[in-house]
């Protein structure tokens, strides 16, 4: 369940961020926007282990991303539509 997940823990700060990106303030509020649309846009009774996992693989892979800077923010949320249609548990085991 949703309510289970706190995503302020998730969050970044800029020090998460200054080692990968030229501005590490905007790079932690790009970062933070697209976790907060992951779970903003998912169901309120998406299992919470799902839940964990996309908001895992979402950091894992905007991160250290140097397009994170430049993406608009309509492609931002349009990647985490796509990423919470296509989900599936099974093929992203080995990255955690």
């Amino acid at each position: 369940m949703k309510h289970n997940v706190d995503i302020h823990i998730v969050l970044a700060t800029a020090s998460d961020m200054e080692d990968y990106h030229s501005d590490p303030d905007e790079a932690a509020d790009r970062i933070n926007f697209i976790l907060h649309g992951m779970y903003d846009n998912a169901d309120d009774d998406i299992e919470t282990a799902r839940l964990e996992g996309l908001l895992q693989y979402t950091w894992a892979f905007w991160h250290q991303n140097g397009n994170l800077l430049d993406v608009e923010d309509d492609d931002l949320l349009d990647w985490v539509d796509h990423t919470l249609a296509t989900w599936d548990d099974a093929d992203t085991d080995e990255i955690f």
